[in-house]
C-alpha cells in the first residue's frame, strides 16, 4: 500500500473519531416528582373541630446543574369533615434552597421571614372545603454545594396560629452528579454537597486529565494534520557516488 493512500485512510479514521466525540447528545430525564408526601410534618396549634389540615411535597425533585433551577409542587389538604375557615400557606426556603416564586402568592418582606430562612411566600388559600386540596407551583434554586430545606406552615391569615407545619424538611442526595445535566434530590434526605473539585472531569492514566470535548477534537485534528504531513515526507535515498 502506498504511503499516500495510507495517509488518506489515517486522516479519514481521525475525522470519524472526531465526529464521534463531538456529536454525543446529552439527554435529561423528565422531572417526575412522584406522589406527594407529608414527611416531616406535624400538627402545632389545635385546629377547629372537624378540620384536619396537612401539606404534601413531592418525594423527589430534579435540580438543573447549569442553572441551579428546580420546580416543586406544594399542596395543602383538608382531610377533615368541615371546611377549614380562612387560612394561608407559607412556602419558605432555607440554606441552599431558595424559593424564587410561587404561583398566585406574594413574597414575604425580609423582616417577616422566619428565623434562619432566606426566602418565603405567602399563599392565600381561603376557606378550604372538607376533603379538598389546593396545589401551588413553586420555583426555586438549589445550591448543591450546600444542604437545602423547605418549610410549609399552614396558618390563620393573621399568622397567630399554625395548624400544621411540614419541615423545615431537607431535599438532598448522597450521590452528587456534578457532570450530569441534572441532579435528582429526595425528600427527607440530607444533601451531601459536591466535594471541592467535584465539577472536574474524571482522570485517566497516570496524572493526565481527560481533555474537554472541544480540546479533544482540536487535538485529534492536529494529530491528523501531523500524521498526513509526516507520511508525505519521503526520505531521499542517497545516490552512490560514482
Amino acid at each position: 500500500m502506498s504511503s499516500r493512500r495510507m495517509a488518506a485512510i489515517t486522516g479519514s479514521l481521525l475525522t470519524a473519531s472526531f465526529s464521534a466525540v463531538m456529536i454525543l447528545p446529552f439527554t435529561a430525564a423528565a422531572d417526575d416528582q412522584g406522589p406527594g408526601s407529608g414527611k416531616g410534618g406535624k400538627a402545632v396549634d389545635e385546629a377547629p373541630a372537624g378540620v384536619k389540615l396537612r401539606t404534601l411535597l413531592p418525594e423527589k425533585i430534579s435540580v438543573d446543574n447549569s442553572s441551579q433551577k428546580t420546580a416543586i409542587t406544594a399542596t395543602v389538604k383538608n382531610d377533615g369533615s368541615k371546611d377549614s375557615g380562612d387560612i394561608r400557606l407559607l412556602v419558605v426556603g432555607f440554606d441552599g434552597l431558595k424559593v424564587t416564586g410561587v404561583q398566585g402568592c406574594d413574597a414575604l418582606a425580609e423582616k417577616d421571614l422566619p428565623k434562619g430562612s432566606n426566602s418565603g411566600f405567602s399563599c392565600p388559600v381561603g376557606d378550604l372545603a372538607a376533603g379538598k386540596s389546593k396545589s401551588y407551583a413553586v420555583e426555586a434554586t438549589y445550591d448543591l454545594s450546600k444542604a437545602g430545606k423547605i418549610c410549609l406552615p399552614v396558618q390563620t391569615t393573621d399568622g397567630k396560629k399554625t395548624f400544621w407545619q411540614q419541615g423545615p424538611v431537607p431535599f438532598g442526595t448522597t450521590n452528587p452528579s456534578p457532570n450530569a445535566p441534572a441532579t435528582p434530590l429526595l425528600l427527607g434526605t440530607d444533601n451531601k454537597p459536591v466535594a471541592p473539585g467535584g465539577d472536574q472531569l474524571p482522570k485517566t492514566g497516570v496524572g493526565r486529565d481527560v481533555l474537554p470535548l472541544g480540546a479533544a477534537g482540536a487535538a485529534l485534528i492536529a494529530a491528523g494534520a501531523a500524521g498526513l504531513w509526516w507520511s508525505q515526507r519521503q526520505p531521499r535515498t542517497a545516490r552512490p557516488q560514482g
